[in-house]
């Protein structure tokens, strides 16, 4: 198991333990985490599984793709250079990253 953290918009952090073959998307659907939704079933069509990594794992996480980059243009919250889809980030090593919240 993978220790997966996921840091909420008030600053509440839930620590899922991942198995493998886990992506940062379907940890937090299977552990009920807020705010990662996942419509698409991490078919990377919908965007609702946002987040923005650490920065210290990020250089060590797959390239984002044509496609991912321009799904990350649909997002609800504002893109940062963090910026990743769950649906797209294996579970591999612990990780910590942030649910963006929702502009009101």
């Amino acid at each position: 198991m993978t220790k997966i953290d996921y840091i909420q918009s008030d600053g509440t952090r839930i620590t899922v333990d991942a198995a493998p073959g886990d992506t940062v998307m379907s940890a937090a659907i299977a552990a009920d985490v807020d705010g990662i939704v996942g419509e698409c079933g991490g078919n990377m069509m919908c965007a609702t599984c946002h987040v923005y990594v650490d920065e210290a794992p990020a250089a060590r996480l797959p390239a984002m793709t044509d496609d991912e980059d321009q799904m990350l243009a649909c997002t609800e919250a504002p893109r940062t250079a963090l910026s990743r889809l769950g649906c797209q980030l294996p579970t591999d090593e612990p990780m910590v990253v942030t649910v963006p919240g929702i502009p009101t």
